[in-house]
Protein backbone atom coordinates (compact mmCIF):
# COMPACT_ATOMS: atom_id res chain seq x y z
CA UNK A 1 0.00 0.00 0.00
CA UNK A 2 2.15 2.88 -1.09
CA UNK A 3 5.19 3.72 0.96
CA UNK A 4 4.66 4.11 4.69
CA UNK A 5 6.91 6.85 5.99
CA UNK A 6 6.54 9.73 8.44
CA UNK A 7 5.48 13.07 7.00
CA UNK A 8 7.78 15.99 7.59
CA UNK A 9 6.14 18.66 9.73
CA UNK A 10 6.88 21.43 7.29
CA UNK A 11 4.49 23.84 5.60
CA UNK A 12 2.83 23.93 3.18
CA UNK A 13 0.96 20.66 3.53
CA UNK A 14 -1.53 19.32 1.01
CA UNK A 15 -3.54 16.17 1.78
CA UNK A 16 -6.31 14.33 -0.04
CA UNK A 17 -8.49 12.22 2.28
CA UNK A 18 -11.12 9.52 1.73
CA UNK A 19 -13.52 8.06 4.32
CA UNK A 20 -15.72 5.41 2.72
CA UNK A 21 -16.16 2.82 5.48
CA UNK A 22 -19.74 3.74 6.49
CA UNK A 23 -22.95 4.65 4.68
CA UNK A 24 -21.51 8.16 4.33
CA UNK A 25 -19.10 9.01 1.56
CA UNK A 26 -16.58 11.70 2.53
CA UNK A 27 -13.72 13.23 0.57
CA UNK A 28 -11.64 16.18 1.72
CA UNK A 29 -8.63 18.25 0.72
CA UNK A 30 -6.45 19.91 3.36
CA UNK A 31 -4.38 22.71 1.87
CA UNK A 32 -2.29 24.85 4.19
CA UNK A 33 -4.81 24.57 7.00
CA UNK A 34 -7.91 25.15 4.87
CA UNK A 35 -10.31 22.22 4.46
CA UNK A 36 -12.60 21.66 1.52
CA UNK A 37 -14.90 18.66 1.80
CA UNK A 38 -17.82 16.77 0.30
CA UNK A 39 -19.96 14.50 2.45
CA UNK A 40 -23.16 12.64 1.69
CA UNK A 41 -24.97 9.67 3.17
CA UNK A 42 -24.95 7.67 -0.04
CA UNK A 43 -25.09 3.90 0.49
CA UNK A 44 -23.71 1.95 -2.49
CA UNK A 45 -22.63 5.16 -4.32
CA UNK A 46 -19.12 5.62 -2.93
CA UNK A 47 -17.39 4.31 -6.08
CA UNK A 48 -19.44 6.72 -8.18
CA UNK A 49 -18.76 9.79 -6.01
CA UNK A 50 -15.27 9.54 -4.50
CA UNK A 51 -13.00 10.25 -7.47
CA UNK A 52 -15.13 13.00 -9.09
CA UNK A 53 -15.37 14.72 -5.69
CA UNK A 54 -11.60 14.45 -5.25
CA UNK A 55 -10.99 16.06 -8.64
CA UNK A 56 -13.49 18.85 -7.92
CA UNK A 57 -12.00 19.56 -4.49
CA UNK A 58 -8.46 19.67 -5.86
CA UNK A 59 -9.65 22.12 -8.54
CA UNK A 60 -11.40 24.29 -5.92
CA UNK A 61 -8.18 24.35 -3.89
CA UNK A 62 -6.15 25.21 -6.99
CA UNK A 63 -4.01 22.11 -6.53
CA UNK A 64 -2.62 19.67 -9.04
CA UNK A 65 -2.40 16.03 -7.97
CA UNK A 66 1.40 16.32 -8.09
CA UNK A 67 1.25 18.94 -5.31
CA UNK A 68 -0.22 16.48 -2.81
CA UNK A 69 2.08 15.48 0.05
CA UNK A 70 0.11 12.40 1.13
CA UNK A 71 -3.16 10.52 0.79
CA UNK A 72 -5.17 9.90 3.97
CA UNK A 73 -7.72 7.11 4.17
CA UNK A 74 -10.19 5.84 6.73
CA UNK A 75 -8.86 2.38 7.63
CA UNK A 76 -12.06 1.37 9.36
CA UNK A 77 -13.52 -0.26 11.21
CA UNK A 78 -16.56 -0.30 9.01
CA UNK A 79 -18.16 -1.98 6.03
CA UNK A 80 -15.66 -4.28 4.33
CA UNK A 81 -16.56 -3.08 0.84
CA UNK A 82 -16.20 0.59 1.79
CA UNK A 83 -12.90 0.06 3.61
CA UNK A 84 -11.58 -1.94 0.66
CA UNK A 85 -12.70 0.72 -1.82
CA UNK A 86 -11.18 3.58 0.19
CA UNK A 87 -7.85 1.81 0.61
CA UNK A 88 -7.80 0.80 -3.07
CA UNK A 89 -8.41 4.37 -4.22
CA UNK A 90 -5.81 5.76 -1.80
CA UNK A 91 -3.29 3.10 -2.79
CA UNK A 92 -3.79 3.75 -6.50
CA UNK A 93 -3.32 7.50 -6.14
CA UNK A 94 -0.39 7.11 -3.72
CA UNK A 95 1.41 4.68 -6.00
CA UNK A 96 0.83 6.82 -9.09
CA UNK A 97 2.15 9.93 -7.34
CA UNK A 98 4.79 8.18 -5.20
CA UNK A 99 3.24 9.62 -2.04
CA UNK A 100 2.73 8.08 1.40
CA UNK A 101 -0.60 6.82 2.69
CA UNK A 102 -1.82 7.97 6.10
CA UNK A 103 -4.28 5.44 7.59
CA UNK A 104 -6.76 6.98 10.03
CA UNK A 105 -9.17 5.26 12.41
CA UNK A 106 -12.76 5.84 11.39
CA UNK A 107 -13.78 5.80 15.05
CA UNK A 108 -11.10 8.36 16.03
CA UNK A 109 -12.31 10.72 13.30
CA UNK A 110 -15.89 10.25 14.50
CA UNK A 111 -14.78 11.02 18.07
CA UNK A 112 -12.90 14.14 16.89
CA UNK A 113 -16.18 15.44 15.49
CA UNK A 114 -17.49 15.69 19.07
CA UNK A 115 -14.87 18.31 19.97
CA UNK A 116 -16.41 21.57 21.19
CA UNK A 117 -13.32 23.21 22.69
CA UNK A 118 -13.49 21.48 26.06
CA UNK A 119 -11.76 18.27 27.16
CA UNK A 120 -14.03 15.25 26.88
CA UNK A 121 -14.09 11.48 26.76
CA UNK A 122 -15.92 10.07 23.75
CA UNK A 123 -17.39 6.68 23.00
CA UNK A 124 -17.59 6.41 19.21
CA UNK A 125 -19.76 3.58 17.91
CA UNK A 126 -20.74 2.50 14.41
CA UNK A 127 -23.51 0.03 13.63
CA UNK A 128 -21.79 -3.17 12.45
CA UNK A 129 -25.12 -4.84 11.61
CA UNK A 130 -26.38 -8.14 13.00
CA UNK A 131 -26.85 -6.57 16.47
CA UNK A 132 -23.17 -5.60 16.79
CA UNK A 133 -21.25 -2.33 16.90
CA UNK A 134 -17.70 -1.17 16.29
CA UNK A 135 -16.72 0.87 19.35
CA UNK A 136 -13.76 2.88 20.55
CA UNK A 137 -13.16 5.11 23.58
CA UNK A 138 -11.15 8.29 23.13
CA UNK A 139 -10.01 11.34 25.09
CA UNK A 140 -10.14 14.78 23.51
CA UNK A 141 -8.03 17.58 24.92
CA UNK A 142 -8.94 21.26 24.68
CA UNK A 143 -7.25 21.53 21.27
CA UNK A 144 -9.16 18.54 19.87
CA UNK A 145 -6.21 16.13 19.92
CA UNK A 146 -7.56 12.56 20.03
CA UNK A 147 -6.03 9.82 22.18
CA UNK A 148 -7.31 6.23 22.19
CA UNK A 149 -8.20 5.09 25.71
CA UNK A 150 -8.63 1.44 24.81
CA UNK A 151 -8.51 -0.90 21.80
CA UNK A 152 -11.24 -0.58 19.19
CA UNK A 153 -13.65 -3.50 19.37
CA UNK A 154 -16.55 -5.16 17.62
CA UNK A 155 -19.27 -7.01 19.47
CA UNK A 156 -22.84 -6.92 20.77
CA UNK A 157 -24.04 -3.40 21.52
CA UNK A 158 -25.10 -4.34 25.03
CA UNK A 159 -21.58 -5.64 25.79
CA UNK A 160 -19.81 -2.31 25.24
CA UNK A 161 -18.08 -1.23 28.45
CA UNK A 162 -16.38 2.10 29.07
CA UNK A 163 -12.74 1.74 30.07
CA UNK A 164 -12.26 2.08 33.80
CA UNK A 165 -9.53 3.62 35.91
CA UNK A 166 -9.13 6.70 33.77
CA UNK A 167 -7.79 9.93 35.23
CA UNK A 168 -9.74 13.15 34.93
CA UNK A 169 -13.33 14.10 35.23
CA UNK A 170 -14.10 15.06 31.65
CA UNK A 171 -17.66 14.10 30.73
CA UNK A 172 -18.44 11.16 28.45
CA UNK A 173 -20.10 11.79 25.11
CA UNK A 174 -21.44 9.29 22.63
CA UNK A 175 -21.31 9.67 18.85
CA UNK A 176 -22.16 7.50 15.88
CA UNK A 177 -24.75 5.24 14.34
CA UNK A 178 -23.96 2.48 16.85
CA UNK A 179 -26.16 4.10 19.47
CA UNK A 180 -29.27 3.26 17.46
CA UNK A 181 -28.18 -0.40 17.61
Amino acid sequence: MGRWRPLAATAPMHLLAFELSTEACSVAVWSDGAVRARHEVAPRRHAELALPWAEALLAEAGLARAQLDAIAVGRGPGAFTGVRLGISIAQGIALALDRPIVPVSTLAVLARGAHDGAPARVLAAIDARMHEVYAGAFALDATGHVTALDAERVGPADAVVLPGGLPGDAPWRGVGTGFAA
